[in-house]
């Protein structure tokens, strides 16, 4: 049962192109389904989260890590009440604007258009469903849910927000013109995703060896939940992988009661009565301080350990140059690309963009075919 702090799919602000609705589905499961039958979705799988898909074939991707984000935001949002259909199609729209190559790419793309309104993942997740999905003979992109784009578009520059707002007055972006908050449903949606990928990239930093059990001590969030598995199944002292699970599924679940119990406590003190209450009620989902403090010391831990590990950066340097030179290949010659992109009036975004679509293996394969030389093995 929906709490009257939801966002309800029968009170949604609707469409930009006005659909009658499906006789079987809401508007939240409709808009969940569009995002999983698109073709930006399927490329998640060949998209990086850490390491490149060719590096193991265990190792978090893009769409595992927004299937992660998806399991702990119903999960969340069940103990709330909010929407969980909603939480599910936020989080798996989420990363769809990402790159090849993670933030490498994304920083590469930047910079090739700093000059041409830059490169950001969160605007570009909105510009592939508003725009860039083409499926359906009445509207580019996927017509989503005004909540769905809301939770879609996490951050946004204010130069950026006055353009969408230019073009859609009161929409999406007004949030961050008049210091309101998103959705409960998005804001939990942006805590679940921090969740997953800080547990996430320590399994992953421990099976690719780039991260060790015993860089993990320096770590309070990981060693208060390794200690109490190894109190309670003494065993496992004898068996790494099985600790480090233990030890992480106990630090998600514990996150997990935290985010309930301190955004209960929230919504108690503001006593929202609408979804819209709550959005003018200041962020209302987030830890307590406590977790908020252990949870910035894993972060800065794993940036510290893992995403600048030299190994990590040798890669991502190679990125970046793979992405810097398909983007000087293709704006020289926009023949190379389809015509969707080739013909279209803007080169620069256009480049952009083809190239943000693009998985790891492809733009690899790109990279070779235009400019004959292979960086990775």
């Amino acid at each position: 049962m929906l709490a009257p702090y939801a966002c309800d799919p029968d009170r949604s602000r609707g469409r930009r192109v006005p659909e009658p609705a499906a006789p079987t589905r809401s508007m939240f499961q409709r808009d969940r389904d569009r995002i999983v039958h698109s073709t930006a979705f399927r490329r998640l799988v060949y998209k990086t989260q850490v390491f490149l898909n060719h590096e193991g074939d265990l190792f978090r991707t893009r769409l595992t890590h927004s299937l992660e984000v998806a399991q702990l935001g119903r999960s969340i949002a069940r103990s709330l009440g909010l929407n969980e259909d909603l939480v599910e199609a936020i989080a798996l729209a989420h990363d769809l604007g990402h790159t090849p190559f993670g933030h490498a790419g994304q920083d590469a793309l930047h910079d090739c258009m700093r000059e041409h309104g830059g490169f950001e993942h969160n605007l570009q997740s909105l510009r592939v469903v508003d725009q860039l999905e083409l499926r359906y003979p009445q509207f580019d992109g996927l017509n989503l849910c005004f909540e769905t784009r809301e939770g879609i578009l996490k951050h946004c520059a204010r130069r950026d927000a006055l353009r969408i707002e230019a073009a859609e007055p009161g929409g999406v972006a007004r949030r961050f013109l008049v210091g309101t908050q998103p959705s409960l449903e998005a804001q939990l949606c942006n805590l679940a995703d921090e969740i997953a990928y800080n547990a996430h990239d320590i399994d992953d930093g421990v099976r690719s060896g780039l991260l060790t059990l015993a860089q993990l001590d320096e770590v309070p969030l990981f060693t208060r939940y390794r200690d109490a598995a190894l109190a309670e199944h003494p065993s496992l002292a004898g068996q790494g992988r099985r600790l480090l699970f233990e030890a992480i599924r106990r630090m998600l679940s514990d996150q997990v009661y935290d985010v309930i119990g301190t955004t209960r406590a929230a919504l108690d003190v503001a006593a929202p009565a609408t979804a819209d209450e709550a959005r003018q009620a200041g962020p209302l989902v987030g830890f307590s301080p406590a977790m908020r403090t252990d949870s910035t010391g894993l972060k800065r831990f794993l940036m510290r350990s893992l995403y600048r590990h030299p190994q990590v950066m040798d890669t991502t340097d190679r990125a970046r140059r793979v992405v810097r030179e398909l983007f000087d290949a293709y704006l020289a010659s926009p023949h190379e690309m389809p015509a969707d992109f080739a013909e279209a009036p803007d080169r620069h975004r256009a480049v952009a963009d083809y190239i943000a679509g693009m998985t790891d293996r492809f733009a690899l394969r790109e990279h070779t075919r235009l400019g004959g030389e292979s960086l990775f093995g």
